[in-house]
Protein backbone atom coordinates (compact mmCIF):
# COMPACT_ATOMS: atom_id res chain seq x y z
CA UNK A 1 0.00 0.00 0.00
CA UNK A 2 1.44 3.32 -1.05
CA UNK A 3 0.58 6.38 1.38
CA UNK A 4 0.30 9.87 -0.17
CA UNK A 5 -0.26 12.57 1.76
CA UNK A 6 -1.69 15.74 0.33
CA UNK A 7 -0.96 19.35 1.86
CA UNK A 8 -3.57 21.81 1.07
CA UNK A 9 -6.18 19.18 0.70
CA UNK A 10 -9.39 21.89 0.66
CA UNK A 11 -7.77 23.70 -2.41
CA UNK A 12 -9.18 22.86 -5.74
CA UNK A 13 -6.20 20.88 -6.66
CA UNK A 14 -5.95 19.33 -3.46
CA UNK A 15 -9.86 18.02 -4.10
CA UNK A 16 -8.97 16.66 -7.92
CA UNK A 17 -6.28 15.01 -6.23
CA UNK A 18 -7.82 13.28 -4.14
CA UNK A 19 -10.25 12.23 -6.45
CA UNK A 20 -7.83 11.43 -8.79
CA UNK A 21 -5.78 9.01 -6.23
CA UNK A 22 -8.58 7.34 -4.42
CA UNK A 23 -10.75 4.96 -6.56
CA UNK A 24 -7.17 3.76 -7.73
CA UNK A 25 -6.16 0.40 -5.98
CA UNK A 26 -3.42 0.40 -3.88
CA UNK A 27 -3.12 4.02 -2.50
CA UNK A 28 -3.79 4.77 1.22
CA UNK A 29 -4.82 9.03 0.81
CA UNK A 30 -3.94 11.25 4.00
CA UNK A 31 -5.52 15.00 2.95
CA UNK A 32 -4.31 17.60 5.16
CA UNK A 33 -5.54 21.27 5.33
CA UNK A 34 -5.18 24.12 7.64
CA UNK A 35 -8.85 24.44 8.25
CA UNK A 36 -11.56 22.03 8.24
CA UNK A 37 -12.54 19.01 5.74
CA UNK A 38 -14.58 20.90 2.85
CA UNK A 39 -14.92 17.48 0.81
CA UNK A 40 -18.02 16.68 -0.46
CA UNK A 41 -16.62 12.94 0.15
CA UNK A 42 -15.60 12.04 3.52
CA UNK A 43 -15.20 8.26 3.25
CA UNK A 44 -11.56 6.73 2.09
CA UNK A 45 -9.05 8.44 3.25
CA UNK A 46 -8.02 10.14 6.35
CA UNK A 47 -7.91 13.87 7.02
CA UNK A 48 -5.61 15.82 9.51
CA UNK A 49 -5.89 19.36 10.19
CA UNK A 50 -2.32 20.24 9.37
CA UNK A 51 -0.48 23.84 9.72
CA UNK A 52 2.65 23.66 7.28
CA UNK A 53 3.66 27.07 8.78
CA UNK A 54 4.18 25.22 12.02
CA UNK A 55 7.05 22.71 12.11
CA UNK A 56 5.87 20.82 15.00
CA UNK A 57 2.48 19.66 13.10
CA UNK A 58 4.29 18.90 10.19
CA UNK A 59 6.69 16.43 11.70
CA UNK A 60 3.91 14.95 13.57
CA UNK A 61 1.39 14.59 11.11
CA UNK A 62 4.42 13.18 8.93
CA UNK A 63 5.82 11.26 11.35
CA UNK A 64 2.35 9.61 12.20
CA UNK A 65 2.04 7.93 9.24
CA UNK A 66 5.02 7.99 7.14
CA UNK A 67 4.07 8.78 3.92
CA UNK A 68 5.90 7.00 0.77
CA UNK A 69 4.55 9.99 -1.28
CA UNK A 70 3.95 13.93 -0.44
CA UNK A 71 2.48 15.95 -2.59
CA UNK A 72 3.06 19.66 -1.55
CA UNK A 73 0.13 22.02 -3.44
CA UNK A 74 -0.91 24.37 -0.09
CA UNK A 75 0.74 27.80 -1.15
CA UNK A 76 -0.28 31.45 -1.15
CA UNK A 77 -0.62 31.96 -4.98
CA UNK A 78 -2.36 35.54 -4.61
CA UNK A 79 0.02 37.96 -6.19
CA UNK A 80 -1.42 41.20 -4.94
CA UNK A 81 -1.29 39.36 -1.14
CA UNK A 82 2.01 38.42 -1.80
CA UNK A 83 3.50 41.66 -2.77
CA UNK A 84 1.67 43.16 0.58
CA UNK A 85 2.19 40.83 2.90
CA UNK A 86 5.89 39.45 1.77
CA UNK A 87 6.77 37.81 5.29
CA UNK A 88 3.47 36.03 5.14
CA UNK A 89 4.25 34.71 1.52
CA UNK A 90 8.26 33.97 2.20
CA UNK A 91 6.98 32.35 5.54
CA UNK A 92 4.28 29.94 3.71
CA UNK A 93 5.80 29.39 0.84
CA UNK A 94 9.43 28.92 1.12
CA UNK A 95 9.88 28.08 4.65
CA UNK A 96 7.26 25.36 5.15
CA UNK A 97 8.50 24.35 2.06
CA UNK A 98 11.65 23.49 3.63
CA UNK A 99 10.18 22.13 6.66
CA UNK A 100 8.31 19.65 4.54
CA UNK A 101 11.31 18.30 2.65
CA UNK A 102 13.34 17.75 5.67
CA UNK A 103 10.63 15.71 6.95
CA UNK A 104 10.63 14.07 3.64
CA UNK A 105 13.94 13.35 3.93
CA UNK A 106 13.79 11.94 7.15
CA UNK A 107 11.18 9.43 5.94
CA UNK A 108 12.66 9.10 2.44
CA UNK A 109 9.46 10.28 1.50
CA UNK A 110 8.88 11.13 -2.53
CA UNK A 111 8.37 14.98 -2.36
CA UNK A 112 6.04 16.59 -5.51
CA UNK A 113 6.51 20.49 -5.11
CA UNK A 114 3.96 22.26 -7.03
CA UNK A 115 5.40 25.68 -8.74
CA UNK A 116 4.14 28.23 -10.87
CA UNK A 117 5.13 29.50 -14.86
CA UNK A 118 5.08 32.67 -12.93
CA UNK A 119 9.11 31.84 -12.13
CA UNK A 120 9.59 33.38 -15.68
CA UNK A 121 10.02 36.90 -16.54
CA UNK A 122 7.44 36.23 -19.50
CA UNK A 123 9.49 38.21 -22.19
CA UNK A 124 10.07 34.53 -24.64
CA UNK A 125 7.28 32.46 -23.53
CA UNK A 126 5.67 29.71 -23.85
CA UNK A 127 8.89 28.20 -21.59
CA UNK A 128 10.25 24.89 -21.43
CA UNK A 129 11.78 23.23 -18.67
CA UNK A 130 15.52 24.30 -19.66
CA UNK A 131 14.59 28.10 -20.08
CA UNK A 132 16.21 30.09 -17.38
CA UNK A 133 13.52 31.39 -14.61
CA UNK A 134 13.47 35.05 -13.27
CA UNK A 135 10.45 36.42 -11.55
CA UNK A 136 8.75 39.62 -11.73
CA UNK A 137 6.93 39.70 -9.20
CA UNK A 138 7.15 38.41 -5.02
CA UNK A 139 5.00 35.91 -5.64
CA UNK A 140 6.88 34.07 -8.49
CA UNK A 141 10.23 35.09 -6.33
CA UNK A 142 9.17 33.09 -3.58
CA UNK A 143 7.74 30.21 -5.80
CA UNK A 144 11.71 30.25 -7.75
CA UNK A 145 13.05 29.61 -4.13
CA UNK A 146 10.88 27.10 -2.87
CA UNK A 147 11.82 25.27 -5.88
CA UNK A 148 15.11 26.12 -5.35
CA UNK A 149 15.21 25.15 -1.80
CA UNK A 150 13.78 21.81 -2.60
CA UNK A 151 16.58 20.88 -4.93
CA UNK A 152 18.67 21.67 -2.28
CA UNK A 153 17.48 19.70 0.63
CA UNK A 154 15.41 16.67 -1.22
CA UNK A 155 16.86 13.38 -2.48
CA UNK A 156 14.02 12.33 -3.72
CA UNK A 157 11.86 15.07 -5.54
CA UNK A 158 9.93 16.15 -8.25
CA UNK A 159 8.85 19.80 -9.15
CA UNK A 160 5.34 20.56 -10.85
CA UNK A 161 5.06 23.95 -12.57
CA UNK A 162 1.70 24.49 -13.84
CA UNK A 163 -0.16 27.87 -15.15
CA UNK A 164 -3.47 29.29 -15.05
CA UNK A 165 -5.50 26.37 -13.39
CA UNK A 166 -9.09 26.50 -13.77
CA UNK A 167 -12.08 24.42 -12.56
CA UNK A 168 -14.78 23.60 -10.19
CA UNK A 169 -15.26 21.69 -6.68
CA UNK A 170 -17.86 21.68 -3.82
CA UNK A 171 -17.23 24.31 -1.43
CA UNK A 172 -14.49 26.33 -3.11
CA UNK A 173 -12.14 28.49 -1.06
CA UNK A 174 -11.49 30.47 -3.78
CA UNK A 175 -12.73 31.45 -7.37
CA UNK A 176 -10.35 30.86 -10.81
CA UNK A 177 -10.81 33.12 -13.97
CA UNK A 178 -12.91 30.92 -15.58
CA UNK A 179 -15.45 30.68 -12.53
CA UNK A 180 -15.14 34.71 -12.43
CA UNK A 181 -15.63 35.51 -15.94
CA UNK A 182 -18.52 33.15 -15.98
CA UNK A 183 -20.41 34.77 -12.87
CA UNK A 184 -19.47 38.59 -14.06
CA UNK A 185 -20.67 37.70 -17.67
CA UNK A 186 -23.87 35.93 -16.08
CA UNK A 187 -25.07 38.95 -13.72
CA UNK A 188 -23.98 41.29 -16.85
CA UNK A 189 -21.31 42.76 -15.04
CA UNK A 190 -18.60 44.20 -17.30
CA UNK A 191 -15.11 43.00 -16.57
CA UNK A 192 -11.59 44.41 -17.80
CA UNK A 193 -9.55 41.68 -19.37
CA UNK A 194 -5.67 42.49 -19.84
CA UNK A 195 -5.17 42.00 -23.93
CA UNK A 196 -1.69 41.63 -23.76
CA UNK A 197 -0.55 38.46 -21.23
CA UNK A 198 -0.33 34.75 -22.74
CA UNK A 199 -1.05 31.83 -20.61
CA UNK A 200 -1.95 28.14 -21.35
CA UNK A 201 -4.77 27.50 -19.26
CA UNK A 202 -4.57 24.05 -17.02
CA UNK A 203 -7.74 21.96 -16.26
CA UNK A 204 -7.55 20.99 -12.75
CA UNK A 205 -8.07 17.26 -13.10
CA UNK A 206 -5.51 17.00 -15.54
CA UNK A 207 -3.15 18.75 -13.02
CA UNK A 208 -3.97 16.08 -10.92
CA UNK A 209 -3.48 13.39 -13.48
CA UNK A 210 -0.25 14.54 -14.16
CA UNK A 211 1.12 14.43 -10.41
CA UNK A 212 -0.97 10.76 -10.23
CA UNK A 213 1.87 10.00 -13.25
CA UNK A 214 4.60 11.01 -11.59
CA UNK A 215 3.95 9.85 -8.29
CA UNK A 216 2.71 6.15 -9.83
CA UNK A 217 5.97 6.30 -11.96
CA UNK A 218 8.83 7.87 -9.40
CA UNK A 219 9.50 10.40 -11.97
CA UNK A 220 11.69 12.26 -10.23
CA UNK A 221 12.63 16.09 -11.91
CA UNK A 222 11.37 19.30 -13.17
CA UNK A 223 7.84 18.94 -15.11
CA UNK A 224 6.22 21.76 -16.91
CA UNK A 225 2.27 20.78 -16.93
CA UNK A 226 -0.85 22.95 -18.51
CA UNK A 227 -3.16 22.31 -21.10
CA UNK A 228 -2.16 21.70 -24.65
CA UNK A 229 -3.31 25.58 -26.05
CA UNK A 230 -1.12 28.96 -25.27
CA UNK A 231 -3.85 32.27 -25.71
CA UNK A 232 -3.91 35.68 -24.35
CA UNK A 233 -5.78 35.85 -21.44
CA UNK A 234 -8.40 38.15 -23.39
CA UNK A 235 -8.94 34.91 -26.18
CA UNK A 236 -9.51 32.51 -23.15
CA UNK A 237 -12.36 35.11 -21.71
CA UNK A 238 -13.98 35.00 -25.53
CA UNK A 239 -13.72 31.45 -25.77
CA UNK A 240 -15.55 31.18 -22.02
CA UNK A 241 -18.19 33.85 -23.04
CA UNK A 242 -18.58 31.98 -26.60
CA UNK A 243 -18.89 28.33 -24.71
CA UNK A 244 -21.60 29.86 -22.51
CA UNK A 245 -23.38 32.16 -24.63
CA UNK A 246 -22.90 34.69 -22.75
CA UNK A 247 -22.05 38.52 -24.08
CA UNK A 248 -18.91 39.07 -25.05
CA UNK A 249 -19.82 42.77 -25.08
CA UNK A 250 -19.34 43.12 -21.40
CA UNK A 251 -15.52 42.33 -21.99
CA UNK A 252 -13.33 45.42 -21.60
CA UNK A 253 -10.18 44.81 -23.00
CA UNK A 254 -7.59 46.41 -21.60
CA UNK A 255 -3.43 46.69 -21.41
CA UNK A 256 -1.99 45.40 -18.41
CA UNK A 257 -0.96 48.93 -17.41
CA UNK A 258 -4.13 49.71 -17.14
CA UNK A 259 -5.50 47.58 -14.62
CA UNK A 260 -3.34 49.09 -11.85
CA UNK A 261 -2.75 45.47 -10.11
CA UNK A 262 -0.78 45.09 -7.32
CA UNK A 263 2.19 43.03 -8.58
CA UNK A 264 3.68 42.91 -12.10
CA UNK A 265 2.63 39.99 -14.31
CA UNK A 266 4.79 38.13 -16.69
CA UNK A 267 3.35 38.96 -20.18
CA UNK A 268 4.17 36.12 -22.93
CA UNK A 269 4.28 33.24 -20.27
CA UNK A 270 2.59 29.80 -20.61
CA UNK A 271 4.22 26.36 -20.12
CA UNK A 272 5.44 23.81 -22.91
CA UNK A 273 4.51 20.22 -22.11
CA UNK A 274 6.24 18.29 -24.27
CA UNK A 275 8.40 16.66 -21.77
CA UNK A 276 5.57 15.50 -19.62
CA UNK A 277 3.74 14.43 -22.51
CA UNK A 278 6.80 12.03 -23.74
CA UNK A 279 8.15 10.83 -20.42
CA UNK A 280 4.83 10.49 -18.30
CA UNK A 281 2.25 10.17 -20.91
CA UNK A 282 0.36 13.15 -20.54
CA UNK A 283 -2.37 14.12 -22.38
CA UNK A 284 -4.28 17.20 -21.09
CA UNK A 285 -7.60 18.04 -22.49
CA UNK A 286 -8.60 20.99 -24.96
CA UNK A 287 -9.92 24.18 -23.78
CA UNK A 288 -13.54 23.03 -24.66
CA UNK A 289 -13.52 19.52 -23.76
CA UNK A 290 -12.27 20.88 -20.43
CA UNK A 291 -15.21 23.38 -20.13
CA UNK A 292 -17.69 20.60 -21.08
CA UNK A 293 -16.18 18.47 -17.93
CA UNK A 294 -16.10 21.52 -15.61
CA UNK A 295 -19.78 22.32 -16.73
CA UNK A 296 -21.15 18.98 -15.93
CA UNK A 297 -19.71 19.05 -12.43
CA UNK A 298 -21.50 23.05 -11.48
CA UNK A 299 -24.51 21.40 -13.16
CA UNK A 300 -24.17 17.78 -10.81
CA UNK A 301 -22.88 20.84 -7.78
CA UNK A 302 -26.57 22.71 -8.40
CA UNK A 303 -28.62 19.40 -7.91
CA UNK A 304 -26.27 18.89 -4.27
CA UNK A 305 -27.20 21.87 -3.29
CA UNK A 306 -31.00 21.46 -4.44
Amino acid sequence: MTKVLITGSNGLLGQKLMERFRPEAGYEIIATSFSENRALNNEGYHFELMDITNPVEVDYILNRYEPDVVIHTAALTQVPLCETNRQEAWKTNVEATETIAKACNRLSSHLIVLSSDFVFDGRKGPYKESDSPGPVNYYGQTKLETEKIALKISKNLSIVRTCLVYGSNFKMNRSNFLLWVKYCLEHSGRIKVNNDQWRTPTLAEDLADACFLIAAQKAMGLYHIAGPENMRVLNFAHLIADFYKLDKEFVTEVPSDELEEVGKRPLKSGLLIDKAVSELGYSPHNLIAGLEIVTKQLKSMESIDD
